[in-house]
């Protein structure tokens, strides 16, 4: 200590300001790496401050998004939340089918429709489902699958089973993006705002901007929404559509393979006494968002759970707080069908459509209809990789891999 407190007076002695700096630039340089490491972290978790500071630069502002919206579906517009009530979404949303289903510049049609339906028949020819695991809850019990899709994606299936909760109450919370920020059960999702709305068919775009971890610029997105109501068998689409309105910025990045999608039906309670007071939430989701194929999969698989099971106090606290549905009127507008009309949809040349909408979509090609390069990381890049996102998306996981060691992360149990 004492030869440190000398090393300083002597260079406080030095005449030169210059001398002066260049010598205690070794004294300074730890810290300046604490506090580049300390924002690195910091910035990762993005706090509330950064987050409404990055909402202000896009803009968000009535003004600035009334100015930019420009209908995509003739006589689609924006929808005052008092405008509308449940009831009257109910009794409009049969309209759909004679007056607006027949439009083709709907972002989300009745292709999207089979498709979702095929998918939870399991009858949409694709490859076998790959267990993950199973989790349960006091409340909630979680089911997870995978598989490799032929444009080279991952999709994941998943079966949620809630206790004491009804179809209508879950479909208005997924819906629901306001409280999903303010509740914060879905940490990713930073910014959210409605583009346009159809109150004929309660279809809806909406833009979302998404934060990732550190070492990659967070995403967004451009959703196309829409629900069928099967006898409160909903089924709800939420897909990636183009937009014009929002033009591409090199950040955020532009997610423009998105399909997550869910049905949600009432189901027997776990008590086994007989009545239907469950409701079951089985999901297909897939996505491009330009991480690399095992690095995702790595982080998916540490990480999934801990995302997962935040959502059950956030429906929670949507029960209790009793919101009614005409504060979120548009989840209540559901397109009416029967089984009779998914099953003529399925027998039908809707068929071929759905063809076509799987080749544009899914056929793994940029724009300029070339399939883009692999790229190609080392092994120990990948793990690292995974590592970082796993920890990011897991606080807590980095000092239980301190504690026990990383053997049991990269290479995991069978059945794990």
């Amino acid at each position: 200590m004492a030869s440190v407190l000398n090393s300083i007076m002597v260079i406080l002695r030095t005449p030169s300001v210059w001398r002066i700096v260049s010598d205690l630039l070794p004294f300074t340089t730890p810290l300046w790496l604490l506090v580049l490491v300390g924002l690195c972290f910091g910035w990762a978790r993005k706090p509330d401050w950064a987050a409404s500071f990055f909402n202000r630069r896009i803009g968000t502002s009535e003004n600035e998004v009334s100015g930019s919206r420009q209908s995509v579906v003739p006589g689609w517009r924006v929808l005052p939340n008092s405008d509308f009530s449940k009831e009257k979404g109910e009794k409009m949303s049969d309209l759909s089918l004679t007056e607006v289903e027949n439009n083709k510049k709907l972002v989300v049609t009745r292709v999207d429709l089979l498709r979702l339906y095929r998918l939870t028949e399991e009858r949409d020819g694709g490859s076998s489902w790959k267990h993950m695991f199973d989790k349960t809850l006091p409340t909630m019990s979680y089911q997870t699958w995978m598989r490799d899709l032929s444009n080279g994606l991952t999709q994941y299936r998943s079966r949620t089973v809630f206790e004491d909760a009804t179809p209508e109450q879950v479909r208005d919370f997924f819906w629901d993006d306001e409280f999903r920020i303010s509740n914060r059960w879905n940490e990713m999702l930073m910014y959210q705002k409605t583009l346009e709305e159809c109150h004929l068919t309660g279809t809806m775009i909406v833009h979302w901007i998404r934060k990732f971890p550190f070492f990659c610029s967070d995403r967004e997105y451009i959703i196309g929404r829409r629900i069928w109501d099967l006898r409160r068998t909903y089924f709800c689409v939420t897909k990636a559509v183009p937009c014009s309105t929002i033009q591409r910025r090199n950040t955020p990045r532009r997610v423009d393979v998105y399909f997550s999608s869910w049905r949600i039906r009432a189901v027997e309670s776990r008590r086994s006494d007989g009545q239907k007071t469950s409701c079951e939430v089985m999901l297909f989701h897939h996505e491009d968002v330009g991480i690399p194929k095992e690095i995702a999969k790595l982080g998916i698989r540490r990480g999934l759970w801990n995302c997962v099971k935040r959502i059950e106090p956030g429906l929670r606290a949507y029960q209790l707080a009793g919101l009614p549905s005409h504060l979120n009127p548009i989840s209540g507008i559901n397109t009416k069908i029967t089984q009779e009309y998914i099953e003529s949809l399925d027998n039908s040349g809707c068929l071929e459509e759905l063809g076509e909408l799987e080749r544009a979509g899914n056929g793994g090609k940029s724009k300029g209809g070339e399939k883009p390069e692999p790229v190609h990381f080392p092994g120990m890049l990948l793990i690292g990789g995974a590592v970082v996102l796993a920890c990011v998306i897991d606080p807590g996981l980095l000092t239980k891999m301190v504690l026990f060691g990383v053997t049991g992360f990269i290479w995991p149990k069978k059945g794990v």
